[in-house]
Order: C-alpha cells, then sequence, then structure tokens
C-alpha cells in the first residue's frame, strides 16, 4: 500500500490516482473533506479526515508526504516511530521525471495552465503520454493523465515551493516568471531566482530551455526566449475578436494568426511557451492550432463561470499581486464596458506582510473592492497584518470588508455585472453558490 499524508493537495491527488490506476493500493488522510478528495473515494480511495494513528493502515509499503503536513502532525510522527519509509511528493515525481522524456514547467505563476496547455496540444497531435497539473484541466476534466510505463514522454509542473522542482529531471524546461513569492522558504528574491537557476541547469545536455525574456536566467543549455518585445520568440498584433484572442508569432515559422479562448497577455505569452516547445518537440502545425483552438482552459484560471446578459462571472486562483494585476487586466480588456468587482482573498499571513502595497496597487485596477478575511494555512496570525489594514491601502471608490458568512448575500444585494473571485485560500467554496445564483 502507498499511503498519502495530505491526499487532498492537487498534486498529491494526482500521484495517488496516478498510482491507483497502475495498480497500487492507496490510502490517505487529508485535513479536510474537499470535491478532490470526494472524486478521490468515489474511485475507490480510502481517504479520512482525522489526523489519528489509529486510523493509519498497517500494510504500508511507503508514505508520500506532501510538505504541507506540518511537523507535530500525529499520524507523520506515529510513523516516523514506525521507522515507515516516507518520501517527499518531489521526490517521487523526480523518480518518474527520469523514467520518461520529461517536459517541466516552472514558474511563480503561469505554470499550471502552459502545463495543461502543452499537454492537450500534445494529445491533439496524438501522443502517448502521462502528465501531472496543477489544477483541473477542463478539456479531460482531471489533474492528471496515466499513460503506459513505455510512452516517452512525461508532462510535469514543476513547483518551486520548498524547492520540490529541484527533484526533476527535465528533457525540456519551461521557466514563465520569477517573481518574489514563497519568501517564508527563501529569504529573498536572490535565493529564489538561484533556485530556478539550478532547476534549469538539470535539463538534459541535448534538451531545451525555454524561458520568458524578461527573466534573471543565466544557462550554458541550448535555449529559447519568448515574450512581446526583445526575445527570440515573439507575439505581436494581439487582439480580442468574437470572443477569441489572435496574435501572430515572429520567431516560429508559424505565418498565420493564432486563435484561442484564453484572454490576457498573460495567457499569450503562456501559449508562446508551450508553442516553442511542442515545435521542438516535432509537433505538425495544424495540431498546435487543433490544440491552441480547442484548449478549454484551467479550473481557477481566468475560468469564466457564467456568461449571460446580467452577469459575468469569473474565478481565479491569482493569490500574487502580479498574478492579480494580470487577471483583472485580463477582465478589464475581455470586458471593458463592464463594471468590475473583485472578491479576494488573501493568502498567508507572511505573504499579505510581504506584499502589501502591491496587492493593493493591483486590487485597485477594480471598481469595488470586496476584502475576505486571511487565509492563514499553515500560519498564526502575525499582529498588524490583516485585510482591514489592506482595504486602507487599496485607491478604489468602492471598497469593503467583508465576512465568509455574509459574503452571499452582500453580492446578491450588489447584484455586479463582472464579478472576479480570487485567491488560493477556501474561497472556491463559494463557486458554486455563485455561480447558481448570477446563473439567474
Amino acid at each position: 500500500m502507498i499511503y498519502f499524508l495530505g491526499i487532498g493537495g492537487i498534486g498529491m491527488s494526482a500521484l495517488a490516482r496516478y498510482f491507483k490506476a497502475k495498480g497500487h493500493e492507496v490510502a490517505g488522510y487529508d485535513r479536510t473533506p474537499s470535491p478532490l478528495t470526494k472524486r478521490l473515494e468515489a474511485e475507490g480511495i480510502a481517504v479520512h479526515y482525522t489526523d489519528d494513528p489509529l486510523l493509519v493502515p498497517e500494510n504500508i509499503d511507503f508514505v508520500v508526504l506532501t510538505p504541507a503536513i506540518p511537523s507535530n502532525s500525529l499520524e507523520l510522527n506515529y510513523l516516523r516511530e514506525r521507522n515507515a519509509k516516507i518520501v517527499k511528493r518531489a521526490e517521487v515525481l523526480g523518480m518518474l521525471s527520469r523514467q520518461h522524456k520529461a517536459l517541466a514547467i516552472a514558474g511563480t505563476h503561469g505554470k499550471t495552465t502552459t502545463t495543461a496547455l502543452v499537454t492537450h496540444i500534445l494529445m491533439t497531435a496524438g501522443k502517448k503520454l502521462s502528465a501531472f497539473i496543477g489544477g483541473i484541466a477542463r478539456n479531460i476534466d482531471s489533474n492528471v493523465v496515466i499513460g503506459e510505463e513505455h510512452d516517452e514522454l512525461i508532462v510535469m509542473e514543476a513547483d518551486e515551493f520548498d524547492h520540490s522542482f529541484l527533484q526533476l529531471s527535465p528533457f525540456v524546461s519551461i521557466v514563465t516568471s520569477i517573481d518574489a513569492d514563497h519568501l517564508d522558504i527563501y529569504g529573498d528574491y536572490q535565493h529564489l531566482v538561484e533556485s530556478f537557476n539550478e532547476f534549469v541547469d538539470k535539463t538534459a545536455d541535448d534538451g531545451l530551455v525555454i524561458y520568458h525574456e524578461n527573466l534573471p536566467i543565466k544557462t550554458n543549455k541550448k535555449h529559447i526566449t519568448y515574450g512581446l518585445e526583445h526575445a527570440d520568440v515573439i507575439a505581436e498584433n494581439i487582439c480580442v475578436n468574437q470572443g477569441e484572442t489572435c496574435f501572430t508569432i515572429k520567431g516560429l515559422n508559424l505565418r498565420e494568426p493564432i486563435k484561442m479562448s484564453l484572454y490576457g497577455n498573460h495567457n499569450v505569452q503562456n501559449a508562446l511557451a508551450a508553442i516553442i516547445m511542442c515545435s521542438y518537440l516535432g509537433i505538425d502545425e495544424a495540431s498546435i492550432r487543433e490544440g491552441l483552438a480547442t484548449f478549454k482552459g484551467v479550473q481557477r484560471r481566468f475560468d469564466i463561470r457564467v456568461r449571460n446578459e446580467r452577469h459575468i462571472y469569473v474565478d481565479d486562483y491569482a493569490h500574487h499581486p502580479e498574478e492579480i494585476k494580470a487577471a483583472l487586466t485580463a477582465a478589464r480588456n475581455a470586458f471593458c464596458d463592464k463594471e468590475l468587482t473583485v472578491i479576494f482573498q488573501p493568502h498567508l499571513f507572511t505573504r499579505t506582510r510581504d506584499f502589501m502595497d502591491g496587492f493593493a496597487e493591483s486590487l485597485s485596477l477594480a471598481d469595488r473592492v470586496i476584502l475576505l478575511d486571511i487565509y492563514p494555512a499553515r500560519e498564526l496570525p502575525i499582529e498588524g497584518v490583516t485585510s482591514a489594514a489592506l482595504l486602507e491601502k487599496i485607491t478604489s471608490k468602492n471598497k469593503m470588508l467583508c465576512s465568509k458568512g455574509n459574503l452571499l448575500d452582500t453580492i446578491k444585494y450588489i447584484d455586479p455585472e463582472l464579478v472576479m473571485t480570487v485567491g488560493a485560500g477556501d474561497i472556491d467554496r463559494f463557486v458554486p453558490q455563485l455561480e447558481k445564483m448570477l446563473e439567474i
């Protein structure tokens, strides 16, 4: 049996489903039920929600651990006392990356959409592969593609948290962005940059490194840059036409405009990275175009949940100032005649403290801002770091604090024409209820 501590996480659940499909007995613990854990249970995986050593199975071959599990976990310490074999999730992904040609997509933001897009284009081209995606890709309604042992390719979202991506051995790597984040892990921005460069250096000598033109990447590996200005591959003539984003590409042999249903310049650049990777792997132009045109996106990544005459509702996972800026700018450009209301749940006290001014600046792009309390995740409160302190810095004329208990009534009263839920905590639990309310 393989036992997962923190089985409900997006990355852990993908691994659990992968090993279950490969014929292993799988079980796990997570703190709270969620749509992901319910799906695991429906697929025959035993999940419990109480941190209780008495619930740990006896016949465990090894334990897969997520960094989200605290060091004082009762089950974790019980398993350590039993001298159980415990490996980090990243180590398991590292092992899998060395069994196939690994396509690893990293970045402080943009990596999930790019990973899902690469996976979809390759599948459109008929490639056999496995894939681990940090979100639910709408085309497959899943966060994992389970291939065969002999498949050549494996696509992997490469997570920088806790230095996890340094376990991977990529054949081709992408770095979409390096913005200051996870400073509780890295200490400062320079150490974060060093870690990304270490990740890039793990790319195979006969492979390729693909990275955004503005990044402080230094590598002797074969590499290609992409972006909107001075890169090897540039997106030009970007426009939104009849609900589609269109753009041309300079630097690749693709002469006709590209069309896709994703919005925002950030997604244009994510698409560029995916196109370069797939082109390098020999995917034909027709498959690339079809893959981009038919890509339905990823849940919680500029995820348009409602679009009718009265309401437009977009849900987004953005939890860093740059991500919020990109998401709100995309909404402004796509729905330029609508008043924009954003509901934001700050994630982590340390992140809110470190980027207070950046959050205020990005959120001020909205006409109305509704702030929920900070989602603590693994952290204890920090004095003076509150949603109220953030609200004071926001310059939008309409702004307010709101409890989760009052959110639905507040939105019903406001009746916004364009509303976004933004954040990485448990704000996603409101999505189905808001969707139902605004579909009217």
